[in-house]
């Protein structure tokens, strides 16, 4: 586990997903890289205006996934990105590459001064929609000690949406929640079966008994659920903060305003 968390506004951070557009080479590419560029730091500049905390890059645009890796032009255009919003708004940054591109995130993370990654495997094997992937972890926290990058925290999705999970069956959460622990991650993060959809709040409660990590509550989070996760450390919000509550549609100032409302009269 590396020293230092990011230095959030708030002792439960609300974090921002920023879902950029479709990259180059990707099957539904449509916009050059500095049209790319302007959207993701506007809505950065948005968010960064409502209150939250922190954003989070992630290429969800890019369907259909590569198993575990990305090509070079990837990573080129997140980094370019990241640095980008990075240095627009001034928060804490991470970024994710999908699907389980955990080393490239790395990379990316690194050359554009994030502050942490989330990843997909790090402990534990499962079998999502782009086939079976394997843990990370040793593989990763190699590679970070090459790159000099401790610095940038690592938080691991448990037991993952979007994955069956039967392989892992006799592991529950809290036990793949200790094993991150074992594996040298820094943070857990806690999601229900599909994007939109959240966790029990029993889940939470079990991961946290059994991890001294942060636990961030990562999908399914709105205004009117947000008090049923008071035992978690933060909250990864992409979907709700969209028009119509659905993660393709583009940033939705209001619904921005009033989670980040219900978050400050609660905390």
């Amino acid at each position: 586990m590396t020293a230092n968390r990011p230095r959030f506004r708030s002792p439960k951070p609300v974090i921002a997903m920023i879902h950029v557009g479709a990259l180059p080479g990707t099957p539904a590419h449509r916009h050059d890289l500095r049209a790319l560029e302007a959207g993701a730091v506007r809505e950065a500049k948005i968010l960064r205006a409502a209150g939250v905390h922190g954003v989070m890059l992630e290429n969800m645009h890019d369907t259909p996934y590569l198993r575990g890796r990305v090509g070079p032009e990837i990573v080129a255009a997140m980094a370019i990105l990241a640095r980008a919003v990075k240095e627009a708004v001034g928060l804490p940054c991470g970024v994710q590459i999908l699907a389980g591109a955990n080393q490239e995130a790395l990379a990316v993370a690194h050359a554009a001064g994030l502050d942490f990654i989330r990843v997909e495997g790090f402990a534990f094997a499962h079998v999502a929609d782009e086939g079976f992937l394997q843990s990370s972890a040793a593989e990763l926290l190699r590679y970070r000690r090459v790159l000099g990058a401790e610095r940038v925290q690592i938080w691991a999705d448990i037991k993952k949406k979007h994955s069956a999970h039967a392989l892992t069956a006799d592991v529950g959460l809290g036990a793949t929640a200790e094993a991150v622990e074992f594996l040298r991650g820094d943070a857990v993060i806690v999601t229900g079966r599909v994007t939109g959809e959240p966790p029990r709040p029993e889940d939470i409660a079990e991961v946290k008994q059994h991890t001294r990590l942060p636990v961030y509550v990562g999908s399914g989070l709105t205004e009117r659920n947000l008090k049923e996760f008071e035992a978690a450390d933060g909250f990864i919000v992409g979907s709700f903060f969209k028009k119509k509550g659905h993660w393709a549609n583009p940033l939705d100032p209001r619904r921005v305003a009033r989670f980040m409302a219900a978050h400050r009269e609660w905390g």
